[in-house]
């Protein structure tokens, strides 16, 4: 186990998050499928979006909004075949997310009738 920073946080410098983006994330982010980024333990949703946003500044205000932090309106979360798109940033993702064997899905909601 890594000891914990002065902050507290346990940092897993060995350990990286897969994130997966919707495809007009992707475009205006200018990269191609899936984001790998460094993990801090305890990861958790906020953790895995300030990580894409310190990565990637342009997408800061596309999934959460900019001053409240809060999930964008048809912007969905998923993990591990669950849906975590009303769970508090502080939620704590499922183990084979913070160690890298499942991607957090960044998922544009379908809105139609």
């Amino acid at each position: 186990m890594t000891p914990p920073t002065a902050d507290g946080a346990e940092t897993r410098e060995d350990t990286r998050v897969r994130v997966v983006l919707p495809g007009h994330l992707c475009v205006l982010a200018d990269v191609d499928g899936e984001l790998t980024l460094p993990a801090i333990a305890p990861v958790t949703i906020g953790s895995v979006l300030d990580a894409v946003e310190e990565a990637y500044p342009v997408l800061r205000g596309a999934i959460r909004d900019h001053d409240a932090g809060a999930r964008r309106p048809y912007v969905r979360y998923f993990a591990c075949e669950q849906d975590f798109s009303l769970d508090p940033p502080g939620t704590r993702l499922p183990e084979p997310v913070a160690d890298g064997r499942e991607p957090f899905l960044i998922v544009g909601a379908i809105a139609g009738g």
